[in-house]
């Protein structure tokens, strides 16, 4: 395995057709500081475009995904308020761009859900595409505790995954649910003992890192479509999409695979 470290807060490993970043600030759960979600945006922008990439994984350094937003250094004051709140929200917008590149970007995007996940923190998992998690995760909206209304995608993402009820029930209560209760409620795909965590999810991720990624493409361009459109327009899309992978070079080899009876191995092209 190839290691690489962009900076201390966010870790990055390529390997097999795999990038794993890691939020690394262990010592406050992780909590998602300004320098970190810059990185991190500009890693996923990388991710998105680069022809080797074909899975992307994110996870939290030591007992956590994240605590989500930087609390500690808000109530010290160390980051003065925006000078207005539009600019303001132009500036979170800017990062929340993380949500959304790890919810549409052209590959699989996995969670790798390592204890506690709050606030923004959740919002990160949920916009993966799957999450894989250990024994220990557990969630909780928590912004009303904060007095906030919560962003990242979190309002969207969890809607779509348990309904708009039980969405509002937990945005309006920050009720903290346990890994048994994630799985019931399926916002985890799949539980998994903390030991083997690491291991299973890396597993998945590198399958799916050599997978045919002009395929991957066209799923989640259609499940975006599936999402938010109408079913004339998914049907289009799906259309378009099996019109494109059949022209590609991954196809024609899944097809002689087929024929020889053996696993295809896939180039992206």
């Amino acid at each position: 395995m190839k290691g690489n470290a962009m900076a201390e807060e966010l870790l990055q490993e390529r390997f097999d057709g795999v990038l794993l970043l890691t939020m690394n600030r262990p010592e406050v759960l992780n909590a998602l500081g300004t320098e970190m979600m810059w990185q991190m945006v500009e890693a996923l922008q990388r991710a998105a475009l680069d022809p080797e990439i074909g899975c992307v994984v994110l996870t939290g350094a030591g007992r956590g995904f994240s605590a989500g937003g930087d609390m500690k250094a808000r109530a010290s004051g160390a980051k003065p308020p925006p000078v207005t709140p539009e600019a303001g929200a132009d500036e979170l917008l800017g990062r929340m761009e993380c949500s959304r590149l790890l919810h549409e970007m052209p590959k699989p995007t996995l969670a790798m859900w390592n204890g506690v996940a709050a606030g923004a923190g959740m919002s990160l998992a949920l916009a993966c595409d799957m999450r894989i998690a250990g024994e220990s995760a557990r969630m909780t909206t928590a912004f009303a505790n904060m007095g906030f209304s919560g962003d990242f995608g979190g309002h969207y993402f969890l809607a779509r995954l348990v309904g708009p009820a039980k969405a509002r029930e937990l945005y309006f209560t920050s009720a903290k649910l346990g890994s048994a209760e994630l799985e019931k409620l399926g916002l985890v795909n799949r539980l998994v003992p903390d030991a083997q965590l690491r291991e299973e999810t890396l597993a998945l991720a590198r399958q799916l890192g050599q997978g045919p990624r002009v395929a991957w493409r066209y799923m989640k361009r259609n499940m975006k479509v599936a999402e938010e459109g109408t079913l004339a327009e998914a049907l289009q899309a799906e259309a378009f999409g099996m019109m494109r992978c059949r022209e590609t070079e991954d196809h024609k080899e899944a097809l002689r695979a087929f024929t020889e009876k053996r696993p295809p191995v896939f180039r992206g092209r």
